[in-house]
C-alpha cells in the first residue's frame, strides 16, 4: 500500500474553517446512499445484492473468530456484525464499505473484556462512538490521513503479531484456565501449559490451515466455480460437517458457548458503574483511535479500486453511530474492515446496498442455521484467525527497511515492539512523536543561515569605514525559521557582524515563520538598537509578512526596516551609512 493511497489529498470543503465566514463550521450530516439513488438501476441492484451474498457469507466465521479471540461470544461477534454493518452502509461516507467486528480490535477488546469485564466493553464502545461522531462532525476526519506511513505499517504488523499470539492456545489445544491479557505474563502462560498440547486439536489445526491455504491458491484454477466461495466460509461448512457426523475431541462452539441463540436480542442498555466510568476513557479513546484509522484507510484503498471519493467526515459520523447502537443489541467494537471490503468491490458492488445486503444476509443465516452452530469447531476458527493474520501484516516491509532512512526505520519498528508488547494507543503515541521530533529535526536541518558576500555588489574594499564600526553585513535564509531552528539564527547575536551598523537579512528563501522565530528577529533588533545599529528585512514572502505585520513588529522596524528586494536594502543600507557620517562630520 503505497502512502498516496493512505493520504491522499485534502477537498476544500474538507477545512476545518469555513472561507467565506472565518468561523468553525460543523460538517453536514450526508450518507454516500443519497448520492448513489440519483442514477441507481435495476442492474447495480442485482450486483450489489450478489456482492452482499459473497461478502455475508465470508463475514459469518470471521465473526465468530474475531468474537471467540477478542474473549466475547459467537453471538456478541454475529450481532456486532449485522447491526453495526448494516448502520455503516446506510448512514456512511463510502460507497463500498463493509463494517463489522476486525481483527485488529482483538488486542484492544480482550484486554478490555480481561480487566473491565464485558459489560464494560458495551459501554466503551458506546462511549467510543460519541467520540468518533463527535470527531467526524467536527471534521476531523481529514486529520486522521496525516499518520505516517511508518507508524500505520508499524502498528498494523504489531496487531497481526497479536492476533496470531491470541490463537495459539486453540490452535494447539491447550488447557489454559484464563489467559492474562499482558504480554509477558501470556508469554509464560503458554510456556507453563505447553506440555497440556491436545493432540486431536493440533491434527485439526493444522489440517484446517493446510485446506484453507490450498482452497486459496488452487480452488479457482481447479474448478473455477469453487473459486467464488471464499475459503474460510468453506472450511467452517466442511469442519461443521465433519464435526457434527464424527464427533472429534475438539472444542466447538456448543461445548464452549452453548451455541448461537436464534431469537433476535432484544434493545437493552449495558449496565453502567459510575465507579468504574472514569477507567473506561482510555480504553474508549483507544477504539475510537484505532476505529477512525482502520476505516478510514478501508474506505480510502476502497476509493482506489472503483475510482470514488469518500466523506471521512460522514463515514466517521457513521462509524460513531454504530459502535452507539451496536452494544443495544449484546455487540461490541465495530470499523470498516479492509478484507470484506475489498471483497465487495471484487464482487462487483458499488453502492452501499451491497453492505446492506451484507447485513441481512448475516441476519438470514443466524435465524435459519443457528442450530448448526453448535457443532462449529474452535481448531477450524483458529486456522482462520492465523491466516487472517498472516494477510493483515505487510511484511515485505520489515525487508525493505534498509532502503530507508533510519528515522523510518525507528519509527516503524518502535510502533511495532510497543504494539505487541504493551498497547496500541501507547505504540500509535510513541509513532507520532518520534514521527513529529524526526520531522522537525529534517525541517530544522533544511534551514540555513549564509553570509553574503557584499564585495560582489559593492567591489572589494568598499566597506569597512570608521574601523569597523560602520559596516553592512547581510545574510540569506534558506527554509522555515521556526523554534527548532533558530540555533541557526542566534549565532548572529554573538558574531562580530552584529556590531553591524546595518545588518540585512535576505529572506527571500524563507518560507515560513512561527511565533519563537519572530521573537528572535525582535530580539536580534533591540541587541542591534542598543549597539546603534539598524536591522532590514528584504524579500518577505506572505505568511512570514503577515506574522510581522499583524505582531506589529512591522512598525517597530519603521519604513526603513522592511525592503522589497536585496538590492533595495543594499541601497537603504548605504543611505543610513551615508546619513550617520554627515552627522558625525556635522557634529565635529
Amino acid at each position: 500500500m503505497s502512502e498516496a493511497e493512505i493520504t491522499g489529498s485534502l477537498r476544500p470543503e474538507e477545512t476545518l474553517l469555513s472561507k467565506a465566514s472565518g468561523r468553525f463550521a460543523f460538517a453536514r450530516f450526508r450518507p454516500k446512499l443519497l448520492d448513489c439513488l440519483k442514477d441507481y438501476t435495476p442492474e447495480l441492484l442485482a450486483k450489489d445484492m450478489a456482492a452482499g451474498v459473497t461478502v455475508g457469507v465470508l463475514a459469518l466465521p470471521l465473526a465468530i473468530a474475531f468474537a471467540i479471540a477478542s474473549g466475547c461470544s459467537p453471538t456478541a461477534g454475529i450481532w456486532t456484525a449485522i447491526v453495526a454493518g448494516f448502520v455503516i452502509s446506510l448512514l456512511g461516507g463510502s460507497r463500498v464499505q463493509i463494517g463489522g467486528p476486525t481483527g485488529a480490535f482483538i488486542p484492544i477488546v480482550f484486554g478490555i473484556v480481561s480487566v473491565y469485564g464485558f459489560q464494560n466493553l458495551m459501554v466503551a464502545t458506546m462511549i467510543a462512538g460519541i467520540l468518533l461522531f463527535v470527531m467526524g462532525l467536527t471534521k476531523m476526519g481529514v486529520l486522521i490521513r496525516f499518520i505516517p506511513i511508518s507508524v500505520v505499517i508499524g502498528f498494523t504488523n504489531g496487531i497481526a503479531v497479536v492476533i496470531f499470539m491470541s490463537q495459539i492456545k486453540d490452535f494447539f489445544g491447550l488447557n489454559i484456565p484464563s489467559m492474562p491479557a499482558e504480554f509477558f505474563e501470556r508469554m509464560e502462560t503458554l510456556w507453563l501449559y505447553a506440555n497440556t498440547m491436545q493432540a486431536p486439536t493440533v491434527a485439526m489445526s493444522a489440517a484446517s490451515l493446510f485446506a484453507l491455504i490450498l482452497w486459496n491458491k488452487k480452488a479457482g484454477k481447479w474448478i473455477p466455480a469453487l473459486g467464488k466461495i471464499p475459503g474460510p466460509l468453506a472450511l467452517l461448512l466442511v469442519a461443521t460437517g465433519l464435526q457434527a457426523v464424527f464427533a472429534f475431541p475438539v472444542e466447538t462452539i456448543g461445548s464452549k458457548f452453548g451455541g448461537i441463540p436464534q431469537d433476535i436480542p432484544a434493545l437493552t442498555l449495558p449496565s453502567l458503574s459510575l465507579s468504574t466510568l472514569n477507567q473506561l476513557i482510555q480504553p474508549a479513546i483507544a477504539i475510537a483511535l484505532l476505529g477512525a484509522i482502520e476505516s478510514l484507510l478501508s474506505a480510502r484503498v476502497a476509493d482506489a479500486a472503483i475510482d470514488d471519493r469518500h466523506d471521512p467526515n460522514q463515514e466517521l459520523m457513521a462509524q460513531g453511530l454504530a459502535n452507539i447502537v451496536a452494544p443495544l443489541f449484546g455487540g461490541f467494537a465495530a470499523t470498516g474492515a479492509i478484507a470484506r471490503t475489498s471483497t465487495n468491490v471484487r464482487a462487483g458492488g458499488r453502492s452501499p446496498f451491497s453492505g446492506i445486503f451484507h447485513a441481512l444476509t448475516l441476519l438470514l443465516v443466524v435465524v435459519i442455521a443457528a442450530p448448526a452452530a453448535v457443532y462449529v469447531p474452535l481448531p477450524a476458527l483458529s486456522a482462520i484467525l492465523m491466516l487472517v493474520a498472516w494477510n493483515m501484516g505487510e511484511w515485505h516491509a520489515f525487508t525493505e527497511l534498509r532502503r530507508f532512512t533510519i528515522p523510518y526505520r525507528a519509527i516503524l519498528l518502535s510502533t511495532f515492539i510497543v504494539t505487541v508488547v504493551f498497547d496500541l494507543t501507547l505504540a500509535v503515541e510513541l509513532g507520532m512523536i518520534l514521527a513529529c521530533l524526526f520531522y522537525l529535526y529534517r525541517m530544522s536541518e533544511l534551514t540555513q543561515v549564509e553570509r553574503i558576500p557584499l564585495e560582489d555588489y559593492y567591489g572589494s574594499g568598499a566597506l569597512g569605514a570608521q574601523q569597523g564600526q560602520q559596516r553592512i553585513a547581510a545574510y540569506r535564509i534558506y527554509g522555515s525559521l521556526f523554534f527548532a531552528a533558530i540555533s541557526k539564527l542566534e549565532a548572529l547575536l554573538e558574531n562580530q557582524d552584529a556590531m553591524a551598523r546595518v545588518l540585512i537579512l535576505d529572506l527571500t528563501k524563507m518560507v515560513s515563520l512561527d511565533t519563537t522565530g519572530l521573537d528572535l528577529l525582535q530580539t536580534l533588533e533591540r541587541t542591534l538598537g542598543k549597539r546603534g545599529g539598524v536591522l532590514i528585512l528584504s524579500g518577505l514572502n506572505t505568511q512570514p509578512a503577515s506574522l510581522i505585520e499583524r505582531s506589529g513588529f512591522a512598525q517597530t522596524l519603521g519604513a526603513h526596516g522592511i525592503s522589497s528586494s536585496l538590492t533595495d536594502a543594499l541601497l537603504r543600507a548605504q543611505l543610513i551609512i551615508q546619513s550617520n557620517t554627515l552627522a558625525t562630520e556635522q557634529t565635529a
